[in-house]
């Protein structure tokens, strides 16, 4: 049985995923050089200010080695800092800047415009739909289980 083209759901998923980023990388890196990686620690953090690095990287579904890199990129650019946590000293939480949460009101104002892009023409319902179908796959399809 061949599949119709608009029913390539992983397919479209992917293409879909790959030039919604590509697009909101350049545009970003158009305002200021924020990534969507950066956004996302930023948003997590002006939620969650002081979390440890391992619950950001759990929030953001990253390897702890992937967020550990992140992080230093972005302490180097002076958006969050390490300090550490007062009952262990060996962990560290993070905290955003004065840099920080200005940069995460600037990507809060971009992200309006782009989920204003990704839902025109589309109904509300159908928006819930899409919306639920996309939360459905983090239950279908859980982190670090390949059965």
């Amino acid at each position: 049985m061949t599949v119709p083209p608009d029913r390539r759901l992983v397919f479209l998923l992917n293409a879909g995923n790959r030039r919604v980023q590509r697009w909101i990388e350049a545009a970003m890196a158009a305002k200021g050089g924020l990534t969507a990686a950066h956004s996302g620690v930023l948003f997590f953090l002006g939620q969650r200010d002081g979390a440890l690095i391992g619950e950001a990287a759990e929030a953001l579904d990253l390897a702890p080695s992937a967020m550990t890199g992140l992080i230093d990129r972005m302490t180097k650019v002076d958006l969050v800092e390490r300090r550490p946590d007062p009952a262990d000293g060996r962990a560290m939480r993070l905290y955003l800047t004065e840099k920080g949460r200005a940069a995460r009101q600037y990507a809060k104002g971009g992200l309006d415009s782009i989920n204003a892009n990704l839902t025109e023409g589309f109904s509300d319902d159908e928006i819930a739909v899409i919306a639920r179908w996309l939360m459905s796959l983090q239950t279908k399809f859980p982190k670090g289980d390949a059965a």
